[in-house]
């Protein structure tokens, strides 16, 4: 692969060394590759011919702004060939890494043409760690590679003003995203303000956002403020966003745009400066298109939206988040700190589909180290709906069967409802059924009727 005259001896070496070596002529072909380049690049069996063939991204458009933040330029605004270096997220077949590029020009002691020498090193580990265990971080344990990329976006961010939109399953660890978001932001001293939009009635939820002034209804006794003044100059997290009543996303619409409203009751404007971060496990923008959500606040707070994977499809997490959740038992004070997982026991949490997400498995681990035999946990010391799952018998074929003729049911019934534009009558005629067993599949279905006529 080289016209390289290199000394055997230190081929050799550059052979069997971590960092990957490419050298290049001066129109960018590539003249020498070590095999530990391919591996970065994730590419071991297709050797580069072009420096523009590498990875997915534009590499003179790197090394120039590499050459421009380091100050190499000589008099006529060209780069010196000095060497410069960066950092590059690349994706692999295997995920992503992080890659740091030192290259620069050097002689090759036959012509006035200089040759660019790139060293490659594998930053991933390290870049790792730095997510997991900076500010912020404590109580986020991953190895999972799409929530490595959730933190490294975080980061990202975290520093900015833009309003954040988590959504995920219940459970998935939204609350301690938005936690980490604010302790990362220059708000970090500021109040993080969080507000359960579920758990609040509606009849009283203006009242909780906003405030109210004294006499604006009948146990308005006297002025109160809401959560938007308590959070003022800090961080104010709505969750389950999606709960909030439709004729209320106006104003808060107008208090996320204008970072300003009026009191319940009140005729004058309150300001206030106010960083969003909402979440839901719903999915708002099908909340959006069924008429539940207004479209201009879902994209006033999706400003970045990040969905954050559920725990069962991310297994690999669990063994993480276990040896995690036993030091937070630990400093708790739990006798028993010392205890074990029996391969047994993991087998049946790396089986079982966390419906409740890693909130369920944090309660399955201390329910683990308290019923704990010993100093190991066995399958007898988890909850007992996770050792009846592992002893629940496969579906048949004519079960799993059943299911799809189900499946196909429903999704007969779903379009014909939106043909028919909810009329069950002309529904029913167009399935080629009466209205009577149309009802009774929708029941069992469970299929929302609001839009039925």
């Amino acid at each position: 692969m080289t016209d390289l005259n290199l000394i055997p001896l230190m081929e050799a070496v550059v052979s069997y060394i971590d960092e990957g070596v490419f050298i290049a002529d001066h129109k960018g072909n590539v003249l020498y590759q070590n095999p530990a380049a391919g591996q970065l690049l994730g590419s071991p069996d297709a050797p580069i011919t072009k420096l523009r063939d590498i990875a997915d991204f534009n590499l003179q458009r790197a090394l120039i702004k590499a050459a421009i933040d380091a100050g190499e330029f000589d008099a006529t605004g060209r780069p010196t060939g000095q060497f410069v270096q960066f950092e590059q997220k690349v994706k692999t077949e295997d995920g992503f890494r992080f890659l740091e590029f030192y290259s620069g020009l050097v002689d090759d002691g036959k012509s006035e043409k200089r040759l660019r020498l790139i060293l490659i090193r594998d930053r991933t580990e390290q870049r790792r760690l730095e997510a997991v265990f900076s500010p912020g971080a404590e109580d986020f344990s991953t190895n999972d590679p799409r929530m490595l990329e959730i933190l490294n976006r975080i980061h990202q961010v975290a520093p900015t003003q833009a309003s954040v939109l988590l959504q995920g399953e219940s459970g998935s660890g939204k609350t301690q995203v938005a936690r980490m978001i604010h302790q990362l932001s220059d708000r970090a001293h500021q109040p993080f303000i969080e507000v359960n939009c579920a758990a609040i009635p509606e009849s009283l939820i203006e009242s909780e956002l906003f405030g109210h002034v004294k006499g604006s209804f009948t146990s308005a006794t006297s002025n109160r403020a809401g959560r938007f003044q308590a959070a003022s100059g800090g961080t104010l997290f709505l969750d389950e966003i999606s709960e909030i009543p439709i004729h209320l996303q106006a104003k808060l619409l107008k208090a996320v745009q204008e970072q300003r409203f009026e009191m319940v009751g009140a005729d004058e404007s309150v300001e206030v400066d106010v960083r969003f971060i909402s979440a839901s496990n719903r999915n708002l923008l099908e909340q959006v298109n069924n008429n539940d959500f207004r479209a201009d606040l879902y994209y006033r707070l999706a400003v970045i939206p990040l969905t954050i994977p559920n725990l069962r499809d991310r297994p690999g997490d669990i063994p993480v988040l276990i040896n995690h959740f036993c030091g937070r038992m630990k400093k708790r004070g739990y006798e028993n700190n010392q205890i074990e997982c029996s391969k047994d026991a993991m087998k049946l949490m790396l089986n079982y589909p966390w419906p409740g997400n890693v909130r369920e498995l944090e309660n399955a681990v201390e329910h683990g180290i308290i019923c704990a035999q010993g100093k190991s946990v066995g399958p007898d010391s988890l909850p007992q709906h996770i050792q009846d799952y592992s002893q629940k018998p496969l579906p048949s074929v004519h079960e799993l069967q059943q299911h799809a003729n189900e499946d196909q049911q429903r999704d007969e019934i779903e379009q014909a409802l939106e043909e028919t534009n909810g009329n069950k009558a002309r529904a029913a005629e167009l399935l080629g059924i009466d209205r009577t067993t149309l009802w009774r599949r929708i029941q069992k279905f469970g299929l929302n009727t609001d839009s039925v006529h």
